[in-house]
């Protein structure tokens, strides 16, 4: 029976793919945001009607309401939802029950790599032929969207664990890819994320835990009552692994192993080292669930990439230009290893446009931040994207400029593009990176050709 949704936050990557799913399912959806964006654009294309800015007229006829978490109680539409008694759900809790009606249900958590393992999964699963929906907190090249909607048996879902969303969740089979200390605003501490990681598997059959990360280990070590396969590259005893690594020019491929046995030779089409254990992880779970070792090693052979994960944007004056998430240490760490890679060959500089995301991860991890956004060799700083955060907890973009040798912020994304247009040579590389929108000082360039 279909029903009347209204979202509210729709434009982001998570509540734009429920809202899209709410819509290929019949139901009517209205939804609302502080902006439009090409997410909120597609929905419309679609049959949804999405406001702008928001306001408490917006609930207008809902049966129901979906929210994100980030969104704070003092929301006008919140208010109004909460005003008329309507059913609200939080955007995981909406997840949750759109995942109850499907039989094998597995979900992807960790600090670091959630989207890339999800589409590793999904083209997997669909390498195999069962038809999978994908649920994905990042648009899936393969798929040019974050979502597939496919038969009713598998459902692959990215599990976040921002404000324990994935406590919302029903997996069957559960994968914990690591477990680093993030989101501070509302994380006290690691014994805390471990608890919730802990939590978040309780319902799951089978748990495939990254076995080259410790504090996955220690979770493992506390679960009961599931099978645990152990996953990764340099680990011990692990049930799956990796051998006969050979990189070239940033791309990797190696032989798939369950144990002592070659199940096949994976050719990664994505660049990074980092994704070597990413797709183990996802070749475990998936031959837990039963999948083909040679469709395994099609799929993830096949696998297209993640838009906003080392994409390539384009080429400026001989210069490539590429995109990265990254807004966490460990991952700038990681983003940066895959750049060198890239220029190994050549004389080319590493060119990095760095937003920080949030004030409170930028003023916990500001060291770290230093520390790594260090290792490029030209560093322009944005002003830090605050997203749900008000308070700046005394933190700028600013500050870390002047602790990094030849560093600048700069106000805005035209000013960076106007330094980059005179200084990017040909050979060199040029990094966007962070959860906000560094990549428009890329995207201003390749414009002017």
């Amino acid at each position: 029976m279909s029903e009347r949704i209204h979202f509210i936050g729709i434009g982001g990557i998570s509540m734009s793919t429920l809202a899209m799913m709410a819509l290929k399912r019949g139901d009517t959806v209205t939804g609302s945001d502080r902006e439009k964006s090409p997410l909120t654009d597609a929905l419309e294309k679609n049959g949804a009607t999405v406001f702008c800015p928001q306001s408490e007229g917006n609930v207008g006829r809902a049966d129901r309401v979906v929210y994100t978490a980030a969104i704070a109680e003092d929301n006008p539409e919140y208010i109004e939802a909460t005003r008329k008694c309507l059913p609200m759900l939080r955007r995981s809790a909406y997840l949750g029950e759109l995942m109850k009606d499907y039989e094998v249900r597995i979900g992807v958590s960790g600090t670091h790599g959630k989207s890339s393992t999800t589409g590793m999964l999904s083209s997997i699963f669909t390498q195999a032929g069962v038809d999978p929906t994908t649920a994905c907190g990042a648009v899936l090249s393969d798929l040019g969207s974050a979502f597939r909607l496919g038969g009713k048996k598998h459902f692959i879902y990215e599990a976040c664990e921002y404000k324990d969303s994935f406590l919302d969740f029903f997996p069957t089979v559960s994968l914990i890819l690591n477990i680093e200390m993030d989101h501070t605003d509302y994380f006290k501490d690691l014994a805390q994320m471990k608890t919730s990681y802990l939590r978040s598997v309780e319902k799951a059959k089978a748990v495939v835990v990254n076995g080259d990360d410790k504090n996955a280990l220690d979770v493992a070590g506390e679960i009961r009552g599931a099978w645990v396969v152990k996953a990764g590259v340099t680990g011990k005893d692990l049930d799956f692994s990796a051998a006969a690594i050979e990189r070239k020019g940033g791309y990797c491929s190696f032989d798939l192993m369950k144990e002592n046995a070659k199940l096949g030779r994976v050719v990664l089409r994505v660049p990074g080292d980092h994704h070597v254990g990413n797709a183990v992880c996802a070749a475990a779970a998936a031959y837990v669930c039963g999948v083909d070792p040679d469709d395994i090693v099609k799929g993830l052979s096949s696998f297209g990439g993640v838009d906003r994960r080392f994409q390539f944007l384009g080429t400026y004056r001989g210069a490539r230009c590429f995109d990265d998430y990254a807004h966490h240490p460990t991952e700038i760490r990681a983003t940066f290893r895959t750049a060198r890679a890239l220029l190994e060959d050549g004389p080319g500089r590493l060119f990095c446009v760095f937003q920080p995301h949030t004030f409170s991860r930028t003023h916990e991890f500001h060291a770290d931040f230093v520390k790594e956004l260090a290792g490029a060799d030209k560093l322009y700083l944005a002003p830090i994207y605050p997203a749900r955060e008000e308070k700046d907890l005394g933190e700028s973009s600013e500050q870390i400029a002047r602790e990094i040798p030849g560093a600048v912020a700069l106000p805005d994304f035209d000013a960076i593009a106007a330094l980059l247009e005179k200084e990017l040579s040909e050979g060199d590389l040029l990094l966007t990176m962070g959860a906000g929108y560094a990549y428009k000082a890329a995207r201003a360039l390749l414009e002017k050709g």
